[in-house]
């Protein structure tokens, strides 16, 4: 929230702001904790990003902020904070951009200041001395001016590079999973010098989105999708279709000159406690090659293995019946009965293109789902950070994703509760007619609408592009219940029902990551780590305790050397570069004392 103040509520503003990054400073220079602590409010929440902590981590009030500084100051050497632009007031908060500088790195973040103190906190690294990415006034020459009779050409050395790692040269990182998060990872990891390869089993980057169903979009706007270093063109589409952002991964990772190894599999990875490295076997079209990186990323995605349902039956059922993530599109199934098992975004996807072509579609609604229409949560979601009009208004990718860094997990829900009450009042009509056709709808266990479910859980929610309004109005049959068994023709429910079916398509989501740690390391390797992704937040399928942060995700796991990386387009790009400068460390050898590395509670 922002307003126009007059010349001295922003002078006063700015004095706060100078007076408190002082006096913090100070406390840290006297490597005083309980007095940093003091100028935190009761209530408060300090979030970092690597800078002071190794880590992604948020700590709660004045005595986990002093625990943090007990543990972190020495070796932070945090100093000469200050703001980068000119604060603002609202509403009794002073808000404010800042910078300053650690014993190895570079650091940004931001400030809300109330009267008691500092109510949040964010730091983050963006950089570490004597490693900083080549760009800017940095930018390599390219040209090699003069005569020389050993010239090696920029194209024979990015062949050679190919070629010698994995043979003559070991990589430092192997990323598995070459979708939009390992190839942003990717191209991180190659600013920053650091020998990495991407593996993935597809022949092609983009791949993964070649072979979904024809009329997948990307279902987040453009503003929100940027790749790190290339954003898309100003005449890119708001919604990407699935081959038209195929074809530009494919180009960014050429371009970023990412070391990715397409059409390969990794069979098995297993870690030397003594040696400190990875045995990770990949067949790469065909030939077997071991490689031994230091550092292991499973980037999967933000989800693990499909979720497919052992039924009875399903040996007998004389149709078609595939995961939605197998779904080839609608075009074979026109006059065809299918049934769609589950509610949430692929499933409608699914039904509406089905519906065009003319087939009979059934959707099985097996628990509530969360709807927003895909035009409010752009101009009430996401529009003052991620739009046209956020662009015009001065923001920055940077600065907006930033700003989202800015609110801790705690308190978030807060933040969104009033988007969604007023995209309820705005789409009141939409909503009363879809209750009316029996389909279960929530807004969240706390009414914080779509984005809290996203993190707590990932699952239970579509973003409306029009399928809604087919079962609103009918035109897809919506049902109630489970499946319980299939026989030769139909799918039974658990009330007895029986739907006829030519085809079952099973929309039921995605297992933890951790399921690929099971499959590729051990089962064991699994469980040390535990569940992957999630806040602890005890609501529906996010068990507690409270963990502050996204479980596992881009930060130090329990296994040494391992990784996950993932989420949309806009967390693969952001968290992204945490992920990296904490690899980049390590290669360089740079202490990493990790402050509070992350418990297990849950193992699936």
């Amino acid at each position: 929230m922002t307003q126009t103040l007059e010349p001295a509520a922003a002078t006063g503003a700015r004095e706060r702001v100078d007076t408190w990054l002082a006096d913090f400073e100070a406390a840290l220079a006297a490597r005083d904790a309980e007095r940093a602590a003091g100028l935190f409010a009761t209530t408060s929440f300090w979030r970092d990003l690597v800078a002071f902590t190794w880590n992604i981590k948020t700590v709660e009030n004045r005595d986990g902020i002093a625990d943090l500084l007990r543990s972190t100051m020495e070796s932070t050497d945090a100093r000469n904070f200050h703001a980068t632009e000119e604060p603002t007031e609202a509403d009794g908060v002073v808000d404010a951009w800042i910078a300053f500088e650690t014993a190895v790195g570079r650091g940004r973040g931001h400030l809300r200041l109330t009267d008691e103190g500092a109510w949040t906190f964010l730091t983050t690294l963006y950089e570490l001395k004597e490693h900083e990415e080549p760009q800017g006034e940095r930018r390599p020459m390219g040209a090699e001016h003069g005569v020389n009779r050993e010239r090696v050409t920029w194209s024979e050395a990015r062949q050679a590079e190919v070629e010698e790692m994995g043979r003559t040269r070991q990589p430092y990182v192997v990323v598995v999973g070459g979708g939009q998060g390992g190839i942003a990872l990717g191209a991180r990891l190659k600013q920053l010098g650091v020998p990495h390869v991407v593996v993935d089993r597809y022949p092609r980057p983009g791949d993964q989105w070649r072979g979904r169903y024809k009329s997948l979009c990307l279902h987040d706007p453009v503003w929100y999708d940027h790749l790190p270093y290339i954003d898309f063109p100003k005449n890119w589409p708001v919604f990407a279709p699935k081959d038209k952002i195929a074809d530009w991964l494919e180009m960014y990772t050429k371009v970023m000159e990412v070391n990715y190894w397409s059409s390969t599999t990794c069979k098995s990875a297993s870690y030397d406690e003594e040696a400190k490295e990875w045995t990770v076997v990949v067949d790469r079209d065909g030939e077997e090659i071991t490689l031994h990186p230091k550092q292991l990323v499973l980037a999967t995605g933000m989800s693990g293995k499909p979720n497919v349902p052992q039924l009875p039956g399903q040996d007998v059922f004389r149709g078609e019946q595939h995961h939605s993530s197998k779904h080839p599109g609608p075009d074979a199934y026109k006059d065809k009965k299918v049934v769609v098992v589950g509610s949430n975004n692929s499933a409608f996807d699914i039904c509406g293109a089905l519906w065009e072509v003319g087939a009979d579609v059934t959707m099985v609604q097996r628990s509530s789902t969360h709807i927003v229409r895909s035009d409010s949560l752009m101009e009430l979601g996401l529009g003052d950070l991620y739009s046209e009009r956020a662009v015009a208004a001065g923001m920055t990718t940077q600065k907006a994703d930033m700003t989202f860094a800015s609110i801790p997990y705690r308190i978030m829900h807060t933040f969104q509760q009033p988007v969604y009450a007023a995209i309820k009042e705005r789409d009141q009509e939409f909503y009363d007619r879809l209750e009316a056709s029996g389909f279960r709808h929530d807004w969240g266990d706390d009414d914080s609408g779509l984005f809290m479910k996203y993190l707590r859980r990932g699952s239970g929610y579509y973003i409306d592009v029009g399928a809604a309004d087919l079962v609103a109005d009918g035109e897809v049959t919506l049902v109630q219940g489970q499946v319980v068994e299939l026989t030769e023709h139909t799918v039974k429910l658990d009330d007895g029902t029986e739907l006829e079916a030519d085809l079952v398509v099973y929309a039921t989501g995605y297992g933890s990551m951790n399921g690929w740690a099971a499959d590729l390391i051990s089962p064991e390797v699994a469980d040390k780590v535990g569940k992957v992704w999630g806040l602890g937040s005890d609501t529906t399928k996010d068990p507690g305790p409270w963990e502050g942060e996204q479980r596992n995700m881009w930060k130090p796991t329990q296994q040494e050397g391992l990784w996950f990386h993932g989420g949309n387009l806009h967390q693969s790009r952001h968290y992204s570069l945490y992920l990296a400068l904490q690899l980049k460390a390590r290669l360089e050898g740079l202490p990493t004392p990790v402050y509070g590395l992350q418990e297990v509670h849950h193992t699936g």
